[in-house]
């Protein structure tokens, strides 16, 4: 049997965020807290056994004080039915196998417990990836992954029920930012700790004329407020649930009592052949 491909450099990624730590810049990371905080609110359930995946815990700590925190390796720390929430915050982007990071997160639930996923999604960084992508084409006639691939919403809400989750939902909110220059926003980048740590990538330092290409175009097609530039995130979330009896089920298709043009009020109009 072939090895699941690795997408993410572990050992980069660690060191990357690790340096992120001496300067940090978490604000997408406090957005993300934001966002869990206003779904839980929603949720008529109280919950009293969480635990919280994710590369920053100070950043979840004080929310959450009791949670069980872990980081967000291949295999997570998580014990079978051990919780009755868990939440999986801002590192499926790196995950070499996100359907497996699911899987275990689903198998630590209690029946009926609840998974929350938040993560960035496809359209995170588009300008960046464009800018770099055009100014390597251009300087040396080629492409190397740069970028970590984000997944779109529709391919992260078929996880879930891939994971085996019930009720599965994925919603999307971005978020506009703006920089004095890309050379900026590759600052703040580094502070977050998201830097290049795809395996793949390549491992020489960025030829200078690259990179002032790159910040050149980047201003040229993004420009915004005047001298700063355009930088969207996207915050994708996903909800799902361990099965229970208790929740709802879909109906067997055929065994509908009434009919929809009844319940309307209207007439029916067959369909021609």
């Amino acid at each position: 049997m072939s090895e699941t491909p690795q997408l993410t450099d572990r050992a980069a990624l660690e060191l990357h965020r690790a340096r992120a730590l001496r300067d940090p810049a978490l604000f997408l990371h406090e957005e993300a807290l934001a966002e869990i905080q206003d779904r839980l609110s929603l949720v008529n359930k109280t919950f009293k056994r969480v635990a919280i995946v994710t590369p920053f815990p100070q950043v979840w700590q004080s929310s959450f004080p009791d949670a069980h925190i872990i980081p967000d390796t291949d295999i997570l720390d998580l014990t079978e039915g051990a919780h009755d929430l868990i939440i999986h915050a801002m590192a499926l982007h790196w995950a070499n196998d996100p359907v497996g990071q699911l899987i275990q997160c689903r198998r630590a639930l209690v029946p009926d417990g609840l998974l929350l996923v938040i993560a960035p999604g496809g359209q995170t960084l588009h300008e960046l990836r464009a800018a770099l992508g055009q100014a390597e084409v251009e300087i040396t006639g080629g492409l190397s992954p740069r970028v970590a691939p984000m997944a779109e919403i529709r391919d992260l809400g078929g996880l879930l029920q891939r994971a085996g989750l019930a009720l599965p939902v994925a919603d999307s909110a971005v978020v506009n930012t703006s920089y004095a220059s890309a050379l900026h926003l590759m600052r703040d980048l580094r502070a977050m700790g998201e830097t290049n740590a795809l395996t793949n990538r390549i491992k020489c330092p960025t030829r200078r004329e690259v990179m002032l290409r790159a910040v050149a175009l980047y201003g040229e097609a993004y420009k915004r407020d005047g001298d700063r530039i355009a930088a969207t995130f996207e915050l994708i979330t996903l909800t799902g649930w361990a099965p229970d009896a208790s929740q709802p089920q879909p109906l067997r298709p055929g065994s509908a009592v009434g009919r929809l043009a009844d319940a309307l009020n209207t007439a029916e109009t067959p369909l021609k052949d």
